[in-house]
């Protein structure tokens, strides 16, 4: 293993230096522009690849997402495949440098865009992907235009031979994976941050990767989501007791991860809540939904004015369905 493709430190140690400095392996536009992050040993055999802050940009090259994977005694699982083809390809290379041994699958999390087109390069070498049905259908519904844009934002030469993956192996309900000598959860409680989203526990160290259901120092996007589904999924993580969250954007984190977002949640629907019964106009909403606690979280400025438009129609719709008894 190279002395620089992953960093084995005590778990403590781990999270106190990426939450001091959660975006230090992209440190800028330079850095960014030359490779990906090296693997950081999180746990015995458990490995995270960090992504940046923001939004895609030529800058990032739209390397925004943690994507990860776990060595077993027979195999390797990788966790989501960031944003093209070229990703995919440095991902497994980052696995190269750790250990020799076969990679068996690929575990696409949830159907975002940084987490998903990656896929191809596993592929192309005969390693099926795996995702939760109702994810993947999403995915196939929409990931197109995803792709397009993305040529847009991020260039041609950025995207070269990215394609919407068509994963090998569809699964409906939680379930375990034994083909790598350590046994590792793929848990989902229907839809939840989105359709199908799942979360993966590495069983032996407890060593959660959260997907779509948990962002450290990001606002969560509930764009997708069912709110109530999301609540009873982030209990669902409780139960797990993991010890170690790599979440979908952000840090490394201890458990209390999961808290952190719920309140985020609960806050926004309470503030919803309230503006739809004081009478506020839809056009005020965004700038009527400040949450100060939140303003340094990452895409505060945009995804939580969208997820604040976004839950109040939600909620003025169910209440003019409650006011109709029940029919639209």
């Amino acid at each position: 293993m190279s002395p620089t493709a992953a960093h084995l430190l005590p778990r403590r140690a781990v999270l106190a230096a990426l939450a001091a400095a959660p975006w230090a392996p992209w440190a800028g536009a330079a850095r960014a522009a030359e490779a990906a992050p090296a693997a950081i040993e999180i746990e015995s055999g458990v490995y995270m690849l960090p992504g940046a802050r923001g939004q895609p940009t030529p800058e990032n090259r739209g390397r925004i997402g943690n994507s990860g994977f776990i060595v077993g005694s027979r195999g390797v699982m990788a966790i989501d495949a960031g944003i093209s083809l070229r990703q995919g390809e440095a991902l497994l290379a980052a696995i190269a440098e750790v250990t020799p041994k076969p990679v068996k699958l690929l575990v696409l999390t949830h159907a975002r865009q940084e987490f998903l087109f990656g896929a191809a390069a596993f592929q192309a070498r005969g390693i099926p992907v795996q995702m939760q049905r109702q994810t993947a259908g999403l995915m196939a519904s929409r990931c197109e235009g995803c792709l397009k844009t993305l040529r847009r934002e991020l260039g041609e030469d950025e995207m070269r031979g990215t394609a919407v993956p068509r994963p090998d192996v569809l699964f409906d309900e939680t379930t375990v994976i034994e083909t790598l000598g350590r046994p590792v959860l793929l848990q989902t409680q229907g839809h939840s941050s989105g359709p199908g989203d799942i979360a993966v526990l590495d069983v032996r160290t407890r060593s959660l990767f959260g997907g779509g259901l948990l962002d450290q120092g990001r606002i969560p996007d509930i764009q997708d989501s069912r709110l109530d589904g999301w609540h009873l999924a982030l209990a669902g993580l409780r139960t797990l007791r993991p010890e170690v969250i790599v979440p979908g954007h952000g840090a490394a984190s201890a458990p209390e991860l999961i808290d952190t977002v719920e309140r985020y949640l609960l806050r926004l629907e309470r503030r919803e809540a309230a503006l739809l019964t004081s009478g506020t106009a839809l056009s005020e909403v965004p700038d009527a939904s400040e949450l100060a606690e939140y303003r340094g979280w990452d895409q505060y400025d945009t995804i939580h004015r969208r997820n604040a438009s976004i839950l109040f129609l939600r909620l003025e719709r169910e209440q003019l369905v409650g006011a109709k008894g029940g029919q639209p």
